[in-house]
């Protein structure tokens, strides 16, 4: 029996096989075999970017994947574009602010997409020139929408002086996210989420045309600096002391996601989400996103007026052992969230429908718990 089931939106489920890796007696980071191991993984890692640009990885949270982006590529008072769907997106705009930056934001309503006749004017009107980057998130978790990356691409055809800098923390590695085809010049992710390994890693990626602005930037840095990690990198090694077991564990994931297939594995997250959210409906509860706009990775549930989150959270943790999150800011009494992402399969659907319709049974809420498990075994069985 699993001693918990970790339906978070991150951090995520870890396979055994990964645990097993990261269970093995450290060596030394300056030796001959991590230098191996390192410069392996970090190779294997640009297949999941679909990227043949550089991809540094450092020991930190994605939030330090996106001040790194910011530090490195830009310099105080220039302007960037911000796009925001939710709170992720309005944290890479503060990041931005912390650094003097000037950020030009675009909010869109939560639980909506944005939208890129308003990008493209903004990008239009910007006769001066003055947009250095565009900033924006692939996948919002605290929302759970997926913005598509496409309008954007299309839209910045004709300014190829604007980075792309892409916050791809809960997208990378169980959606499908084409960096190089897309443009995008920076694309930041972290460990714990569909990667399968603990938090403690960042890994981002660099483009020609953002390292000729890493060489422009005049912002501080001194831990996050690329051109130091670059250096290192070519020689197998990291500026500091990295986190050697999570490197064993990073090679061990990518072994299975390339073992499962990459594709395969975009088309697991998009089925299993597509069940979750049908099974959902035919509890008679009420998604938050737009499902037009619905994330592969986590999803959204809007909690009857009647129900606090935070008790059904706790009813879910302490009787049935499975974890979700609850909403963030102005959403922090309305959703729950559930992550589906990683190391997860058609099982861990049907349980998390069941525990959660038993948990709002408990609170006196009436759901049809056994109508949302059949829609979603109903899913299944189309494929």
């Amino acid at each position: 029996m699993r001693e918990f089931y970790l339906r978070l939106p991150g951090p995520t489920e870890i396979p055994e096989e990964v645990l097993l890796k990261m269970a093995r007696p450290i060596i030394g980071h300056r030796t001959n075999e991590f230098q191996q191991l390192f410069l392996a993984v970090t190779e294997e890692t640009k297949k999941v970017f679909k990227t043949k640009n550089d991809v540094l990885i450092f020991l930190g949270s994605g939030t330090g994947g996106m001040e790194a982006a910011v530090v490195n590529l830009f310099s105080p008072g220039d302007t960037i574009l911000l796009i925001s769907i939710g709170v992720f997106g309005d944290r890479f705009g503060e990041i931005a602010e912390s650094f003097g930056l000037n950020v030009e934001k675009l909010c869109f309503p939560w639980g909506k997409t944005y939208d890129p006749e308003i990008v493209k004017k903004a990008i239009y009107n910007d006769k001066e020139g003055k947009i250095k980057g565009v900033l924006v998130t692939h996948n919002e978790t605290s929302t759970g929408v997926l913005n598509d990356l496409v309008p954007i691409k299309e839209i910045l055809k004709d300014h190829q002086e604007i980075l792309l800098v892409v916050d791809a923390i809960s997208s990378l590695g169980a959606i499908d996210l084409k960096t190089d085809e897309l443009g995008i010049d920076v694309a930041i992710t972290s460990s714990q989420k569909a990667l399968m390994i603990p938090p403690g890693l960042t890994l981002i990626s660099v483009s020609d045309k953002a390292w000729e602005a890493v060489e422009k930037s005049k912002t501080n840095k001194f831990y996050w600096d690329f051109k130091k990690a670059s250096a290192n990198l070519k020689k197998g090694s990291t500026p500091y002391t990295p986190a050697v077991s999570l490197i064993f564990g990073l090679r061990e994931s990518m072994k299975l996601i390339h073992k499962e297939g990459l594709e395969n594995v975009f088309e697991r997250h998009i089925l299993l989400s597509r069940a979750f959210r049908e099974g959902i409906k035919a509890m008679g509860l009420t998604l938050f996103a737009d499902e037009q706009y619905a994330s592969p990775t986590v999803t959204s549930v809007r909690m009857p007026d009647a129900v606090d989150p935070s008790k059904l959270r706790k009813i879910l943790e302490n009787e049935y052992r499975v974890f979700v999150a609850g909403g963030q800011q102005k959403l922090k009494d309305t959703i729950i969230r559930v992550g589906h992402m990683g190391y997860i399969d058609k099982f861990d659907i049907i349980n998390t429908l069941w525990a959660l319709g038993m948990s709002l049974d408990k609170l006196g809420c009436e759901v049809d718990t056994l109508s949302g498990i059949d829609k979603a075994q109903e899913v299944f069985k189309e494929v």
